[in-house]
């Protein structure tokens, strides 16, 4: 039984939606759109141009994307639960929040962020734990217009201040702490040194979470429960959605890329609405009522489109979880579903194989039988990892989606679909319909047979393809779409097989994939290099068996300063002061000197054979400025 009227049912519904997708995307998109609340409908459905790049879909609608979420669910689904929410500590109370319930909630926030000045076009940022006010806050800067940018619970300082001054972001949402695990991340302390170098920042909002004592400063920082409480006095009034232009932008999220600078990628209200619930309602093949763990952070774009959008807009229970998988012990996510009859489950293959380490123990006795659906994101998965998933926590009886996509898409691009597409271990297989891969050889011609290895591209935009990167265009154009003219390039390898399946095969570019967040080389050179005895550095992947991918530094270290470890435990320090604690390298070897050219460029393949364990094969080395110095490199191999 279908659920809802775009649900795909069948392997022959799926290639004939595939199809018509491609041959009238028009058609295909402005049926599928039809079945959201729109204030005014659209004019054209699409009109793009890869070389600007420009995308637009649905010109001329005018709609917000939180009575999709929410107020048109008010009808049917006012008693459902909208979010579950589990905390850090398995001992506290859990708690439940219907549809009648959030609603409420974010009409009552989104007066208090006018009272705060708050209106259509303005930035805020959110640096808070995962708590259903995050959610709240999201759906409420969402419901005045503002163009929300959540940043991840485990930035620095430095790293905030960067992105709030790249999107000039006037206003800050925090909570007084996190909980981690073990941790308690004091998240308005760092927000305080952050806005050192920010003095733009109007207002800054606290949420009470884990009672931790704060600066709050006159006329800049107030209390959550304060401000909601003028609300309350003031009777609770409602508050009318804002008007947003299908192409106006929804939120700013940052990425890194192949230089040291982040990127913000800009999604825009209507396409990503869509294309966002289309996937979740295909993918995962939801049925109502039906309870979807995602286990992501809603500091990531999976948290927002997989937590937070797709699920609400498709009137979904989503699960919201504070903790990690592994605390207060390995059979946490175990327990959760056990406790809540979770249906679908959504996480990383580094969190499978983190647990996969802890052997059968934490998952015997604990009743999985509500399972459906079992999925993967962030990273391709590997073949031992999906076996162990398959047979351990899906039962056999579990279709697994193993998803590909990323921040700048919005949605998922590749994936087999619930039960109804094949699926096959390690692969993405086939694409979304509106989605339109090919591969590339290195001279950018296109490869047409099947078994072979290439760059990843996509031939047209899909309703959530990103808009722009904030504040600098021809960024966006440089990054994704001048390598390839016409086409999307993604940064990634993939390997197509004899039945046309992609397999992902990881990045091409100075990006590093680590347990499933990206993390630009050049952002961890740039941090390494700001410690005092540091004079240059080279960073590389390597293979990590729980992470994907490790980061392995080469480093020149001048300074006098400690011992060999003492130096490394300082840089380390250095990286997670600047970045945060995800970007600390895994393995820094101190060297005297780094392959170079006789131009002085880094010769980053021989560094990675280095680092891959490769050592017979590091190829021709004559050209180089010292070939001497990759002898010492290999000698003092960690």
């Amino acid at each position: 039984m279908m659920s809802y009227p775009y649900q795909i049912n069948s392997l022959e519904a799926y290639h004939k939606a595939w199809n018509k997708s491609v041959d009238d995307p028009e058609g295909f998109w402005g049926e599928v759109a039809s079945h959201f609340h729109w204030k005014k409908p659209w004019e054209k459905v699409l009109e793009w141009n890869f070389r600007e790049p420009s995308v637009k879909w649905f010109q001329g609608a005018e709609l917000n994307i939180t009575e999709n979420c929410l107020d048109r669910h008010l009808a049917d689904k006012a008693s459902q639960p909208a979010i579950i929410w589990e905390p850090n500590n398995p001992e506290e109370h859990h708690r439940l929040i219907t549809y009648a319930q959030l609603y409420a909630k974010v009409v009552q926030f989104s007066h208090v962020l006018k009272n705060n000045g708050v209106k259509k076009g303005d930035r805020v940022c959110l640096y808070m734990g995962m708590i259903p006010e995050l959610a709240i806050a999201v759906l409420a800067c969402a419901r005045v217009g503002a163009i929300h940018s959540v940043i991840f619970g485990g930035f620095s300082a430095q790293s905030i201040a960067d992105r709030l001054q790249d999107a000039q972001a006037g206003f800050i949402i925090t909570c007084d702490g996190a909980f981690r695990g073990a941790k308690d991340i004091p998240l308005k302390s760092v927000i305080d040194d952050a806005l050192v170098s920010c003095p733009f920042v109007q207002r800054v909002i606290v949420y009470t979470h884990t009672r931790t004592a704060v600066s709050m400063i006159k006329g800049r920082d107030v209390w959550w429960e304060d401000e909601v409480r003028k609300v309350e006095t003031a009777g609770n009034p409602d508050f009318p959605a804002e008007t947003m232009d299908a192409e106006d932008p929804l939120f700013i999220l940052y990425t890194s890329g192949s230089t040291g600078k982040p990127k913000g990628v800009v999604h825009t209200c209507g396409g990503y609405m869509v294309y966002t619930n289309y996937t979740f309602v295909n993918v995962f093949q939801y049925q109502p009522r039906e309870i979807h763990f995602c286990t992501a952070d809603i500091g990531w774009i999976t948290g927002h489109s997989y937590i937070v959008y797709g699920p609400l807009s498709a009137g979904a229970t989503t699960l919201l979880f504070e903790g990690i998988p592994t605390y207060p012990d390995a059979g946490r996510f175990w327990d959760i579903i056990d406790k809540f009859k979770v249906n679908i489950l959504y996480t990383a293959p580094t969190a499978i194989r983190s647990l996969m380490a802890f052997g059968l123990g934490p998952v015997q006795n604990k009743d999985l039988s509500s399972l459906r659906v079992l999925g993967t994101v962030g990273e391709p998965i590997n073949e031992e990892a999906w076996n162990w998933y398959n047979e351990n926590i899906g039962k056999g009886n579990c279709p697994i989606v193993d998803t590909w996509w990323q921040t700048e898409t919005g949605g998922v691009l590749i994936s087999n679909l619930a039960g109804i597409t094949p699926s096959k271990a390690s692969y993405a297989t086939l694409p979304m319909p509106g989605v339109q891969p090919l591969l590339l050889d290195e001279k950018g011609n296109e490869i047409t047979a099947n078994n072979v290895t290439g760059n990843l591209c996509i031939r047209a935009p899909w309703p959530s393809t990103l808009r722009t990167t904030y504040g600098d265009h021809d960024r966006c154009r440089t990054n994704y779409f001048a390598t390839y003219p016409d086409l999307y390039f993604t940064g990634d390898g993939a390997y197509r097989d004899e039945n046309g399946f992609y397999r992902i095969t990881g990045r091409v570019d100075d990006v590093l994939n680590v347990s499933g967040h990206r993390i630009g080389t050049a952002e961890v050179e740039n941090a390494i290099n700001m410690h005092a005895g540091v004079v240059e550095s080279a960073v590389v992947g390597y293979p990590h068996d729980v992470k994907g991918q490790g980061i392995y530094a080469f480093v020149i270290y001048s300074g006098t300063h400690g011992d060999e470890s003492m130096v490394r435990k300082d840089i380390t320090a250095t990286v997670s002061r600047i970045i945060g604690p995800i970007a600390k390298p895994d393995k820094i070897q101190l060297v005297s000197g780094l392959p170079k050219t006789r131009s002085g460029k880094i010769m980053r393949r021989i560094l990675r054979k280095v680092a891959e364990g490769e050592l017979e094969n590091i190829g021709d080395t004559s050209t180089l400025l010292d070939p001497g110095v990759v002898q010492e490199i290999i000698k003092g191999k960690i």
